[in-house]
């Protein structure tokens, strides 16, 4: 699909879409909503959702420049800022499976809650970028390649690692697609769904830095609607809604569809208000393919 898209929008830009400026604005921005994205498709899996990730993205680095205003070094504002999104997802998920509340509505409240903490704790202005803060570890260039795509790849491996080959990404998929089965073979997926929310948060915070490092200037709207393209990519890549199924490279490949369509679109002269109505219509497709696959699959295994 990737290849088709690619050539698609080749055409229709007059061969702009894949030149070399081009394609790196591209994958440019892929780190900060792939690192989302990865962090939503796994708490997926696990069958929960988090809509506040778009306002984690901006709590993380505002919480990191405000510390480091009041005089704290960056080396320790930054992880004292991950710490505050770690805290925001156990939060989530301690609500969530406490009072037995829908992961959706639970989040759908902390969105609110966290983008207002931002917006307060800012004063409603960009606190000053700090002079401190480690700005080359994350824009500086290996050739043509950004630093901050080492870590996204870098955390994209271990993660994939982890769900793939380890036990815990054993109990994250028989949490989501089986929690009872889970439950009574002594998996504690109550923990294992705990521990999803916060890697969930913590990602999007971390990523949220990515930007601000790239863009110096740690703005409160930040992640504006971001959590729904993390869902889109999450599920354009296969990540089942029901939970127990899915991958971090189809996360990152659902990332790098979206990005190429908005990008394409731009470079090809369409009409910007019809990106989300792309994104909408290849998520509704995706879903109903998973669906139906999985429907075919059921079928093959009664007959055998």
């Amino acid at each position: 699909m990737l290849i088709l898209l690619a050539m698609l929008l080749q055409g229709t830009s007059g061969g702009v879409f894949l030149s070399g400026g081009n394609v790196g604005t591209v994958m440019g921005i892929v780190p900060e909503v792939g690192l989302v994205a990865v962090g939503v498709a796994i708490l997926m899996i696990a069958g929960e959702f988090d809509l506040s990730v778009g306002s984690v993205f901006a709590f993380g680095p505002m919480v990191a420049c405000v510390l480091a205003a009041r005089g704290w070094p960056m080396a320790i504002s930054m992880p004292a800022a991950l710490l505050c999104c770690a805290a925001v997802g156990f939060l989530n998920g301690k609500l969530t499976l406490r009072f037995h509340i829908p992961s959706f509505i639970t989040t759908l409240g902390m969105l609110f809650i966290v983008r207002s903490l931002t917006i307060v704790i800012s004063g409603g202005f960009p606190p000053p970028f700090p002079d401190d803060a480690p700005v080359w570890l994350f824009t500086d260039t290996i050739g043509p390649v950004r630093l901050s795509m080492f870590w996204f790849l870098g955390l994209c491996v271990i993660l994939a690692l982890v769900l793939s080959v380890s036990n815990y990404g054993n109990w994250i998929r028989a949490t989501g697609g089986m929690p009872e089965a889970a439950q009574s073979i002594g998996i504690r997926t109550d923990r294992v769904k705990l521990g999803c929310f916060v890697l969930c948060s913590v990602l999007a915070g971390f990523a949220g830095m990515l930007q601000v490092m790239r863009l110096a200037s740690p703005l409160p709207s930040l992640g504006d609607g971001l959590e729904l393209q993390a869902v889109a990519a999450a599920v354009i890549g296969g990540t089942a809604l029901g939970g127990g199924i899915g991958t971090v490279l189809g996360a990152v490949i659902g990332v790098v569809l979206i990005r190429a369509i908005d990008n394409g679109m731009v470079v090809s002269g369409v009409d910007a208000n019809w990106f989300k109505f792309a994104i909408g219509a290849l998520t509704v497709a995706a879903v109903i393919a998973n669906s139906h696959l999985r429907n075919v699959a059921k079928k093959m295994k009664v007959e055998a």
